[in-house]
């Protein structure tokens, strides 16, 4: 870890939406994930829509979800307040952070 300074690391999130959540309002779900990382000083660098996917086993009674991979840059304090955010949402099924190699 490193002690001091800038403790902004780069992460690669990946989010399930629920296919409950219409074509239409997919972008409005991931404004909401893109404003509670910019708001706290975070910046995205790429966000990637995979499109609706079969899982492999049911999530919440769901076959099949909306796959969307998004990176960015946060400060590593932030991150378990995002992970909680993610949880508390309805829209998102499952979540993934992952943090990137320095």
């Amino acid at each position: 870890m490193n002690s001091g300074g800038d403790s902004s690391r780069d992460y690669e999130l990946v989010v399930i939406i629920s296919p409950e959540v219409s074509e239409e309002d997919i972008p409005a779900t991931l404004d909401k994930i893109s404003r509670f990382i910019v708001e706290r000083g975070g910046s995205i660098t790429e966000v990637s829509q995979w499109g609706k996917r079969k899982l492999a086993y049911p999530i919440k009674n769901f076959m099949e979800g909306n796959y969307v991979l998004t990176h960015f840059k946060m400060d590593s304090r932030l991150t378990a307040d995002l992970e909680a955010s993610l949880r508390l949402s309805e829209e998102i099924l499952r979540h993934l952070l992952v943090r990137l190699n320095d």
